[in-house]
């Protein structure tokens, strides 16, 4: 029914914000202001397949979620969200993450679990939300910006580990492995480098680098040989990276026009 959030609430100044409902983890409250994508830039800007959620691709349901007032700069905050199951576990989810801010700085960190996300039509990650189906996820990072007169710089470091991931929802039907492997884990680092500058009120050009390190741990079936596949200690293990340069000039209202690619 509700495709982004959905919550009710309580708010006092002196004590912080709780709210209940269909809700962004602490990835995205904290840790997503520091990345492009997360802030200024929009979905072209993500991290592959958003692996690390900063560009929020689900919201978690049944969620408990707290948010402090403001303590000389630092803010801290969480969420746990209930399976909705009689095994109190499966599928559940909690993060955590806090900023501290002063002047131009941001400085951001979040962490996030979740465990079998994607895995059934109830829980904190329903199966027509999740980015990735897998027995469980988890998400750290940290990252920093500043800000001086029009300009802003920052950087973000991810880490996303999946363990037996079946699915992704960027790739619909197609699997995250050849035939005759079984993916036993999935794990990638981000580093990102981003930059803005504000023209006008109404308009902006900004930039950002990301360099993505990817590892998979796989067990294979057959007993072939596979030439994408490296043997390491009775295991399939091979490593890849991605690279992403992208530039625009986008208009304050507008976070999708004039986006260009290169890879």
């Amino acid at each position: 029914m509700f495709g982004r959030q959905a919550f009710v609430g309580l708010s006092a100044g002196r004590y912080g914000v709780l709210t209940f409902g269909r809700q962004y983890d602490s990835v995205v409250d904290y840790l997503a202001q520091s990345t492009a994508n997360g802030n200024w830039a929009g979905t072209l800007f993500s991290h592959p397949y958003d692996n690390d959620n900063t560009d929020n691709s689900f919201r978690l349901d049944n969620t408990i979620k707290y948010a402090s007032p403001s303590i000389s700069g630092f803010q801290f905050g969480g969420t746990y969200s209930f399976s909705n199951d009689t095994n109190f576990g499966n599928n559940r989810a909690y993060s955590v993450g806090g900023q501290y801010a002063y002047g131009g700085l941001l400085v951001s960190a979040a962490y996030l679990q979740a465990n079998n996300p994607g895995n059934g039509a109830n829980g904190a990650i329903t199966a027509n939300d999740a980015s990735f189906v897998a027995a469980r996820m988890r998400v750290f990072g940290g990252g920093i910006t500043y800000s001086f007169g029009p300009a802003t710089a920052g950087f973000v470091y991810s880490n996303s580990n999946y363990l037996n991931p079946t699915g992704n929802g960027y790739l619909g039907t197609t699997p995250l492995v050849p035939p005759g492997v079984l993916l036993n884990s999935l794990k990638y680092q981000n580093f990102e480098l981003n930059g803005k500058y504000q023209i006008s009120p109404m308009l902006f050009v900004g930039a950002q680098y990301v360099y993505t390190h990817r590892k998979l741990r796989c067990v294979e079936r057959r007993h072939q040989a596979k030439d994408s596949l490296v043997r390491i200690d009775g295991g399939l293990q091979p490593v890849q990276t991605d690279r992403r340069l992208h530039t625009g000039r986008i208009p304050a209202g507008d976070r999708r026009l004039d986006v260009f690619d290169t890879r």
